[in-house]
């Protein structure tokens, strides 16, 4: 099945359609490229400066051969020499809120700052159980800026290249239906969930019962039947207990079939995670338990039971794909509006967290090439606190986001500055 969430081809004029983040649905997005703004921006004429509508081009154009070039760089007040990319839950959202200076630090990247420039910007998050669209619909809000998918690397977003590989898939985690939906979204052709199981057979999990909305939603199958060819955990589980039994069944069945056991217990299908975070900053006073603590619940337990070892597999930060990804994102935009062939000169990434945002980074800096550098700033509104050490050292750590924004903007004007006083010394 055709896929609406894979991103659509820009058309001949590279038309970026803008909606309004107080209307917009996911099904607006079907007719090509799209941002989403507030009504109060839609009204304005950023003059081709749109950082959210470049970008949005920019995706739709990676890897598409058949791409119509996207003709002379006009002027801009957009820089190209560098770049941020923001975490999201712990550096522009906690709990749900907005973080007091987060519509700032997005207010000074789109050209509210002293020197008048635009910086680009991009989302590299960990979260998931949303559509790229859903994302930008909330984010928009939130932050009340105008924003596009493209600009949006989450967990699960890799996954979709494995809808080619694997026929039928097990998805778990997120609200209701909403991971189905995204992965069918991705081009999975044939996604079952935990409800589908259950309703298959109640007696699978003895302290769950599903709602009657659940078991509505869920589709009815004869497990005995199918066999299941992987296992996508695409956001954070509701019910570990319920969930883990699950992929435990299908983990010790005979080419994912449940109702049968291995004899070897190593017949079953792989078992992917969009991340490995173990911790996540929420509203409450201390980091919740994230994906990275069930994956280690999950193996923990496998091996109780068989007496070997679970081999997963987890992307999201700080798996370098998602790193190589954001900078082929980041080059295709720098192309399309400046015409140089070449990622920013530096790309600044704020994250709250050590072991996955800062450790990400940092090793993703020492292998790249020398076209781009990427610099770690630790925020401390999030997981990280004060009075503890990192495990993993940030470049920078400083309070906010704002101030994470603004130190990378007067490194930069300040490294132009000496640059120009070494060419004069010459």
């Amino acid at each position: 099945m055709p896929s609406r969430l894979l991103a659509p081809k820009p058309d001949k004029n590279n038309h970026v359609r803008r909606l309004s983040s107080r209307t917009a649905t996911e099904d607006d997005f079907v007719g090509g490229p799209a941002t989403v703004a507030p009504d109060s921006l839609l009204a304005s004429d950023d003059g081709g400066d749109s950082i959210a509508a470049s970008i949005e081009v920019a995706r739709s154009r990676i890897g598409n051969a058949d791409a119509t070039p996207a003709g002379s760089p006009g002027e801009t007040h957009v820089t190209d020499r560098y770049a941020f990319a923001f975490d999201i839950d712990g550096v522009l959202i906690k709990g749900g809120e907005v973080i007091p200076e987060a519509k700032e630090a997005m207010q000074v990247l789109n050209g509210k700052n002293e020197y008048g420039i635009k910086v680009p910007y991009i989302f590299v998050t960990n979260g998931g159980g949303k559509t790229e669209e859903e994302r930008c619909i909330q984010l928009s809000k939130q932050l009340e800026i105008e924003v596009s998918p493209g600009q949006f690397i989450c967990g699960h977003t890799p996954m979709r290249e494995l809808a080619v590989k694997y026929e039928t898939i097990l998805v778990v985690g997120g609200e209701g239906e909403k991971c189905r939906e995204v992965a069918e979204g991705y081009g999975f052709r044939d996604v079952v969930t935990p409800g589908d199981i259950i309703k298959d057979n109640h007696a699978t999990t003895p302290f769950r019962t599903l709602t009657d909305t659940e078991h509505e939603a869920s589709r009815p199958r004869n497990f005995a039947e199918v066999e299941i060819n992987a296992i996508c955990v695409f956001a954070d589980s509701r019910d570990w207990a319920s969930d883990i039994q699950i992929i435990i069944d299908i983990c010790t069945s005979k080419n994912g079939r449940l109702g049968t056991r291995s004899d070897n217990y190593d017949e079953g299908p792989p078992v992917f995670f969009s991340h490995s975070d173990v911790v996540w900053a929420t509203s409450h006073e201390s980091s919740r338990l994230g994906m990275g603590a069930l994956r280690a619940n999950l193996e923990a337990t496998f091996k109780s039971v068989t007496g070997k070892e679970l081999v997963t597999t987890a992307f999201g930060k700080p798996q370098m794909e998602t790193f190589e990804f954001a900078t082929r994102l980041l080059q295709q935009w720098r192309k399309d509006t400046h015409g140089i062939n070449a990622p920013p000169d530096t790309v600044y990434f704020v994250g709250d967290t050590p072991e996955s945002d800062i450790r990400g980074t940092n090793d993703f800096d020492k292998h790249s090439d020398e076209r781009t550098h990427w610099f770690s700033i630790l925020v401390r509104s999030g997981v990280f606190r004060d009075g503890t050490t990192p495990a993993f050292k940030p470049r920078q750590t400083v309070d906010t986001v704002l101030d994470a924004v603004n130190f990378g903007i007067q490194r930069e004007i300040s490294n132009d500055v000496k640059k120009e006083l070494n060419k004069n010394k010459v």
